[in-house]
């Protein structure tokens, strides 16, 4: 028996990684050193990193993280808008430009992922708000010839000594003045903003079209470039057809890159005419045996031979043997895309002595290490313009830059400034993608129906292996979030008798990060299971799951609120189902409950989505509305349809016609409600999309008995 592995939870692997990987732990950073308050222009306040306020009262929110849809242009203004009491009509948001002033307060980079941007900025972004207002009021102070003390501030205005002064009028004053090294932040009582819903701050300009996505990027002498990327690592080209492409009138160069053949345009249409002109013929090598086909047997027998132990505690064969129940099975999830609305895309200018890459993108430090590495220049000299990003889950937070190295290595070799842009083809075909996976079970249940055995093995491919946080997410050989959540369960975590495995294939298809990481797999088999086990003890699947996790006193709460807040329980008519499926992640806690209709046909209807979730501060309510009802569209794509497949070494998909989306007429009435906390916040632009997909099935098993253990509903394979 190995000795158990340490049981991380996702902020403490956090934590841990960024200091092992000698990360910089900021708590709080501030930009005002000696040059630039030297350098500072009298006229703005500048007082920190995050901030700036013009004589116009303009408030100026830089952010540290990126706005890919999740609603941070917004909630992140609101924490320093709250501590410095400014006029919420005159906050304004941009994104920062890369630099170590605005590393994550955990990771050792710039970069945004895991639902994190609340929760890592909410001391820090209210701290730049403190040391603004801090200055104001000093100014003001002086100004009145009033202490201190005796100054409020309010709505955009210091009043002192009987005197409102605007913020504009303070900044000249305010900007002589040295920030503090510390300063007091309001207690929750006397929040103003944070807890209030608030409309989205980017809402005009991407209504009105003068928000620039890394798509709209025009720089007046870029050539377009489009790809013939290579299908498979260790596939090569056997041969192309150059000059065919360049007879095509405005193609301009054809080019050779690691990555394949790259044509170069005088605009997009022109450019992949001369890409598909290029008829390029590959050689797949032993890559040409991938077929989904026979995958899941593949991993099947993976499972039948075992893998590395994770976890082992007790006797788990000798538990199942007294066991009153035994249930054996095993859950399934292809491969699955991200297919974000805004294709791939970035544009380069590169010259001797600068680099500048304009791109959507949630790795800043990423891409400026990788466009680094390929000129030669020293990071100080390359330069990243985080534009808005149409859409990731998890696609444009790649930790291997793939994207922008390819704009950079076209750069390198053609000496043009140039534009590329992926296909939805190229994108749906091209590789890294959310991991397959396979989790088999073998769990005993006691005479009460809560499990006292418990035996796993799960296979698929590692995300974290060959990336930035390899050494703390690969523990003695197990990707931590190959299972992530399973060790941790409550139900698991209390066990005396249990084993849990992995087999990790290392496979020529490009993996990585997909929306919630290793949750988008793990809750499903999980909490499949657990619909499963209430089943065989005979109980009813909700107040089974309150015993089930009565170590998790949150998620027993969220549980209880949902049950009182849905119709769970209501005799149905034939065809009619309802499912539940609740787990814990990214600091939040997350329940759902949906009702569905299944046709005589099989076709399922979800009709409602009750959801509940407790993320510690919501700090705009709103805001956390909206990325639950995000979470259940796109949960629901990936349950219903969403299936990457191979023949022959290449990917069958190639557009939203074979790759389908939930349609607007598809998505359910979502009613959510919010768990009033002064918990310290958690994510939740993940924190409930796992939940989606064995809610889903869970619900259909009610409405006919037919029990769906491998997605999508609708295979194709």
């Amino acid at each position: 028996m190995m000795e158990k592995i340490p049981e991380y939870n996702r902020r403490e692997f956090l934590t841990t990684s960024a200091i092992l990987a000698g990360g910089l732990l900021i708590p709080f950073h501030s930009f005002a050193g000696k040059r630039e308050r030297n350098n500072a222009s009298l006229d703005t306040l500048k007082p920190n990193a995050y901030l700036r306020i013009g004589t116009d009262g303009q408030v100026t929110v830089l952010l540290s993280r990126c706005e890919v849809g999740q609603g941070i242009w917004t909630s992140l203004p609101m924490l320093i808008a709250e501590e410095l009491d400014a006029d919420w009509t005159k906050v304004r948001a941009e994104h920062a430009p890369a630099a170590v002033e605005y590393y994550h307060t955990v990771y050792a980079t710039q970069r945004t992922g895991g639902s994190t941007s609340i929760s890592s900025e909410f001391e820090r972004y209210r701290k730049a708000g403190a040391t603004a207002r801090h200055l104001l009021v000093q100014a003001a102070a002086s100004r009145a010839k009033v202490d201190f003390a005796e100054c409020i501030t309010e709505n955009g205005q210091v009043i002192a000594g009987g005197m409102k002064i605007d913020y504009g009028d303070l900044v000249n004053d305010a900007a002589k003045l040295k920030p503090p090294a510390e300063v007091p932040l309001k207690t929750p009582a006397h929040w103003k903003i944070i807890g209030k819903s608030k409309k989205r701050l980017d809402t005009p300009d991407k209504s009105n079209g003068k928000a620039i996505f890394g798509i709209d990027v025009r720089e007046p002498d870029a050539l377009t470039a489009v790809i013939a990327r290579v299908p498979l690592e260790g596939s090569v080209i056997k041969s192309y057809d150059k000059e065919k492409a360049l007879s095509i009138p405005g193609v301009k160069q054809v080019v050779e890159i690691p990555q394949g053949v790259a044509v170069l345009g005088d605009n997009f249409w022109v450019a992949r005419r001369g890409r598909d002109a290029l008829n390029v013929q590959w050689d797949l090598k032993e890559n040409a045996k991938i077929d989904s086909r026979s995958l899941l047997a593949d991993y099947k027998k993976r499972a039948d031979q075992g893998g590395i132990v994770a976890t082992e505690k007790g006797d788990v064969d000798a538990a199942l043997k007294t066991s009153a129940k035994i249930l054996s099975v095993e859950y399934f999830q292809p491969y699955i895309a991200h297919a974000p609305m805004e294709p791939l895309n970035a544009t380069v200018r590169l010259t001797k002595d600068k680099c500048e890459v304009w791109t959507g993108t949630q790795t800043q430090t990423d891409d400026q290490n990788a466009a680094a590495e390929i000129t030669g220049l020293p990071i100080s000299k390359v330069f990243i313009h985080t534009m808005f990003l149409g859409g990731s889950f998890g696609r444009r937070n790649i930790t291997r830059s793939d994207f922008v190295r390819e704009a950079v290595e076209i750069a390198k070799a053609t000496g043009k400034v140039v534009k590329t842009v992926w296909t939805r083809e190229d994108d749906i075909a091209g590789g890294r993608y959310r991991p397959a996976f396979l989790h088999r079970f073998k769990v005993g249940l006691g005479k009460d129906g809560l499990p006292v055995a418990w035996k796993q093995i799960s296979v698929g491919q590692s995300v974290m292996t060959g990336g930035p946080f390899e050494k703390v997410a690969v523990i003695n050989g197990v990707d931590q979030y190959s299972i992530e959540g399973m060790q941790q369960a409550a139900h698991v975590n209390a066990l005396v008798n249990k084993k849990i495995e992995l087999n990790t294939p290392v496979l020529p298809v490009t993996v990585d990060n997909w929306r919630a990481v290793g949750l988008s797999h793990t809750i499903f088999a999980m909490e499949s299971l657990s619909d499963e086990m209430a089943y065989a003890a005979g109980k009813d699947p909700l107040d089974y799951r309150i015993a089930l996790y009565k170590e998790e006193p949150r998620l027993v709460h969220v549980l209880k609120v949902l049950k009182e807040k849905s119709d769970w329980g209501k005799k149905l008519p034939k065809g009619q189902g309802m499912g539940v499926a609740a787990f814990k992640g990214m600091g939040s806690f997350a329940a759902l409950i949906f009702k569905v209709t299944v046709n005589p046909k099989g076709l399922v209807k979800v009709s409602k989505a009750t959801c509940v979730v407790d993320c510690g501060i919501a700090v705009n309510p709103d805001g956390v509305l909206a990325q639950v009802e995000s979470s259940v569209g796109h949960g629901l794509s990936a349950a219903l349809y969403s299936e990457v497949t191979y023949k022959a070494g290449l990917v069958d998909q190639r557009n939203f016609h074979d790759y389908k989306s939930l349609r607007m007429n598809e998505m359910p009435l979502v009613e959510t409600h919010i768990i009033p906390s002064e918990e310290k916040p958690g994510g939740i632009g993940e924190a409930a999309a796992g939940q989606v997909m064995p809610a889903l099935t869970n619900a259909i098993f009610a409405a006919t008995g037919n029990r769906i253990r491998t997605l999508p509903v609708y295979r194709k394979s």
